[in-house]
Order: C-alpha cells, then structure tokens, then sequence
C-alpha cells in the first residue's frame, strides 16, 4: 500500500469525497467549491483531474464506469478502493495526532520585517488586517449559515478552527502594530 503520508491536500479532498459516493472529478470539483473547501485546498479543475489520476495510479480509487451526457465530453466515475480508504483513514489519523511543520510564509515574513522600516511595516500590516477582516467576515457569516440550516457542527468544524486562528493572528498583528506605534517595540 502506498504511504498515508504521501497523500496530496486535494488527493485527501477527493477521496474523502469518493467516501461519500462515487463520481467523476468534475462532479468532485464542483462539490468542492459549493462547499467553499477552496478555503481549505487549492482547487482547479486540471489538478483535480490529475490527482485523481495518480490516486488511480496507486491503486487508491477504481474507475467504476464512462457516460456521456449530450455534447459533454466522457466522464469517468471513481470510487475510493479498500486501500484508499485505508490511506485516507491513516493520513487523517495521523494527521490529527501529531503537529506538522507545514512552513505557511508569512511567519518567515514576520522573521524578516526587521529590514523594512516600522512605518512600512505597519502600513503593511494594515492591508493585511483588511483582508483578514474580510476572511473572517465570510467565514462568520458562513458558520451562521450552516447553524440556521441546522448542519450538524461536526461538518463545519473546520470553520471554527479558521475563526480561531484568524482571531489570534489579528489580535497579534494588532498587538504587534502598537508596540511599533508606541516605540514600545524599538525597530
């Protein structure tokens, strides 16, 4: 069986939706963006395709069959195979037990905003607190969705996670700015 660990953020994507039911990447690609996981997985269709390849590659789905709709091109429906579900119930597993460096850029950034001056700094950081506004002002008004659809909470768990965590970074960013304001913080 092929590594767990091998798998790719939009492989995971794929088989836990052949979890549910078998279909075709294009039905996959559009499940994933109804239900915005782009915010969680870079999504394309091509990649998806791709990915959806190399997991058939690795003998962790089946092609179960072709149709072909009027003019559209021929879609192959997949299904998660026995080794793939074993690879994604591992992948999850581990993933969930143990922390992993996954080296996102702006703490690096962070690192090395000494080599700006402060002013721009915090300039800087103000566009970024706009657009971190707008993340959590969408995923705010999601969870609020999903608790008026009556979503069970254990299928947007996720999205409180990314509140969470957008919370403490723009409290941070704040905390940070003030210290440079102030002097508090000398650059």
């Amino acid at each position: 069986m092929a590594r767990a660990t091998a798998l790719t953020p939009l492989g995971v994507a794929a088989l836990s939706l052949l979890v549910e039911e078998p279909m075709h990447p294009y039905e996959m690609y559009q499940l994933l963006i109804a239900r915005h996981e782009d915010r969680l997985v870079k999504v394309r269709p091509g990649t998806l395709y791709h990915a959806v390849g190399r997991l058939e590659d690795r003998g962790l789905v089946t092609a179960t069959g072709t149709d072909r709709g009027g003019n559209r091109p021929e879609r192959t429906t997949y299904t998660i195979s026995a080794a793939g579900r074993e690879a994604f119930t591992t992948w999850l597993q581990d993933m969930l037990a143990a922390p992993v460096n996954e080296y996102p850029a702006f703490p690096l950034a962070i690192s090395e905003a000494y080599n700006l001056p402060a002013g721009v700094v915090v300039e800087l950081l103000d566009r970024r607190l706009q657009a971190l506004e707008e993340q959590l002002g969408f995923l705010v008004s999601g969870e609020e969705l999903l608790a008026k659809k009556g979503v069970e909470r254990k299928y947007w768990i996720d999205v409180q996670f990314q509140l969470s965590t957008l919370r403490a970074e723009i409290a941070w960013i704040r905390s940070l700015q003030d210290q440079l304001r102030s002097g508090e913080l000398p650059w």
